[in-house]
């Protein structure tokens, strides 16, 4: 099992308050290299020089920029030295079927798990969240009831297993999309994670940390569901699913799928 911890984040994270999550990110790094990966963006510009005046008075000052215009440059080596002394790699927004069809089953991809396997930290958001898992959503719409044709899903880059993972969740209103994904793949949880919200993930072990909260959909013990049968337009019909909402400091165990409360201060 890899040593390394996943920060998946549901995007808009604090950049300019009190950068709770990016601040977790810096602690993890320990003052090392962070690769920040732009390939989600079609329009890169900005991206960069935002975290970098992010991240600033937090410990991390060697940031390095990789974008690939064109799948083939995942081959290019100055595109690969950076990972080489990389302490953790941070996956920017935009859209996730770009990312993980520039840099999938490539040198970059190998490079990302290589650093995750020597225990090193891969943090994205948004974009950068939803890759994280073997299976990904790709677009769907949203604040309405998921109906059995409207979803798309591709492959991830598989760094979480046995989960599918929704971002900007609650402020989009992505409730129906992340059922319609659960109904597609019982074995998988579904975790919506809100704006400025991150499951911290060491092992099979997750933990929320942020201003929101995330949403773990259990499809394990449904006892029905009419995605086989229905026609493209049908309203999804779904039975027995079972959700929980998760704050600052809750934790879950991927394995047993049982949520813990986070230990609470009780001093007067």
């Amino acid at each position: 099992m890899a040593d390394g911890a996943l920060i998946i984040i549901g995007g808009h994270e604090d950049k300019m308050g009190e950068r709770l999550i990016l601040k977790e990110v810096a602690r993890r790094l320990k003052g090392g290299r962070l690769v920040v990966c732009t390939v989600a963006s079609h329009e890169p510009d900005g991206y960069f020089d935002a975290y970098r005046k992010a991240f600033s008075g937090l410990g991390v000052d060697d940031l390095v920029e990789i974008y690939v215009d064109e799948r083939a440059e995942s081959w290019d080596a100055d595109k690969l030295s950076p990972f080489e002394n990389a302490a953790g790699v941070f996956f920017t927004g935009g859209d996730q079927l770009r990312l993980s069809s520039q840099i999938g089953d490539t040198p970059i991809e190998r490079s990302v798990r290589r650093l995750y396997e020597r225990g090193g930290l891969i943090a994205g958001t948004s974009a950068g969240a939803s890759v994280m898992s073997e299976t990904m959503l790709v677009k769907g719409p949203a604040e309405e009831s998921y109906r059995i044709g409207e979803l798309h899903m591709a492959p991830g880059l598989g760094l979480l297993r046995d989960a599918i993972i929704d971002q900007h969740f609650a402020e989009r209103g992505r409730y129906g999309r992340l059922l319609g994904a659960v109904a597609h793949n019982p074995r998988l949880l579904g975790l919506g994670v809100d704006e400025d919200t991150a499951l911290v993930v060491e092992g099979r072990r997750m933990t929320v940390l942020g201003a929101g909260a995330v949403y773990v959909v259990d499809g394990e013990a449904a006892t029905h569901s009419n995605i086989a049968e229905g026609q493209a337009d049908d309203a999804l019909s779904l039975f027995d699913i079972r959700m929980h909402v998760l704050a600052h400091g809750d934790g879950f165990d991927l394995d047993a799928r049982r949520p813990a409360a986070a230990a609470r201060d009780t001093a007067d």
